[in-house]
């Protein structure tokens, strides 16, 4: 029997529910905006955080206020499969054609917290999987003009953190030499599939030369194969790994070869059905996998950690604490790994 089977005939009884915003300015020079989702039936509350990136596309959900047809008794399939035919940008289409993925993981995951809670149970619990301590890496950007600073400073107060880190073309072969000396980084994350984002990073076959020559041992995310950067990265195929184009299985058999690694997003797969295949097909496979985070400033982070500590808590998960993502992270924050911290009943950690 799949997750996925453990899972879907849950039941649960939505009576209302209710939408929060949460703001932050993080690490990489932008306002956060997030808004949690609180469904609530039967004396108990389900929490999931919607990550849309654009805070217009909040602004207009809060403004609508909660006026989707959720009330009633469903199983977590049944209100899945409803979702996936209500248009959860009513009034206002979204900025960015991922956004109702990771609107829907929202209000999925939500639900299964309350069918979770309803039920008495834990998703550790009724999937049989020991809740394991994780490993992660805190994912920055070093600014531009680009400092070591974001690196350093955190090492100093954590010497221990490893990172993942976006390089772009004004790395100069003394922030790459700067960065190689720290011994810290665990990934570098080319974006080369974000188109008319902020984070655009065409490919420039210098920069990556540079940069997969320094960090001979980190994991290379998302580079753009064109021609001369096919060549130049063919001997470090292993090294890839990839996320934006993941979205479930079919992105996985559409890659140019097949991986080791996925970065996989759960609010960029959508649906917890696909969630739990993807999860399952890598693993019959001997797909490595790693946790990917949004940003999120609430729930949402702790479910991304219990989802790493069931699924894939010894790789280089980008689902550090919030509070690594603000410009200077206060002391006392947890370090890697992370102990092992699901709640005994729901969808929730820490």
């Amino acid at each position: 029997m799949s997750d996925w089977d453990r899972v879907r005939q849950l039941k649960l009884r939505i009576e209302d529910y209710a939408l929060e915003r949460l703001e932050q300015d993080v690490s990489s020079d932008f306002t956060r905006v997030t808004t949690v989702i609180r469904l609530r039936g039967g004396g108990e509350e389900g929490i999931g955080e919607d990550v849309v990136y654009d805070a217009v596309d909040h602004d207009a959900a809060l403004g609508a206020g909660p006026n989707l047809p959720l009330a009633g008794s469903w199983t977590l399939e049944g209100l899945s499969n409803r979702l996936a035919e209500l248009d959860l940008f009513p009034g206002k289409a979204p900025e960015m054609a991922v956004s109702p993925l990771y609107r829907r993981y929202a209000y999925e995951s939500a639900a299964l917290d309350l069918a979770l809670r309803q039920a008495g149970t834990s998703l550790h619990e009724l999937v049989g999987r020991e809740p394991r301590p994780v490993t992660f890496v805190v994912s920055l950007r070093l600014g531009e003009p680009p400092t070591l600073d974001p690196v350093t400073s955190r090492l100093e107060r954590y010497p221990g953190l490893r990172f993942k880190l976006d390089p772009t073309v004004s790395w100069t072969g003394e922030t790459v030499a700067g960065l190689a000396a720290t011994g810290a980084v665990d990934s570098v994350d080319f974006k080369g599939h974000y188109k008319g984002t902020v984070v655009d990073n065409p490919p420039d076959v210098a920069l990556y030369r540079r940069v997969v020559d320094a960090f001979p041992d980190a994991w290379i995310e998302d580079p753009h194969l064109d021609a001369g950067v096919q060549a130049f990265l063919e001997p470090h195929r292993d090294r890839i790994t990839w996320d934006a184009p993941i979205h479930g299985i079919a992105d996985i058999e559409a890659l140019p070869f097949a991986p080791r690694m996925v970065n996989v997003k759960p609010s960029r797969v959508g649906s917890l059905r696909e969630l739990f295949a993807t999860c399952e097909y890598c693993d019959g496979r001997g797909i490595g996998m790693y946790g990917g985070g949004q940003f999120e400033l609430g729930p949402g982070r702790g479910q991304i950690q219990l989802l790493a500590s069931l699924y894939h808590p010894d790789t280089p998960n980008d689902v550090s604490p919030a509070g690594f993502h603000v410009p200077h992270p206060p002391a006392g924050l947890p370090e890697s790994p992370l102990p092992a911290q699901a709640h005994d009943r729901g969808f929730r950690w820490g």
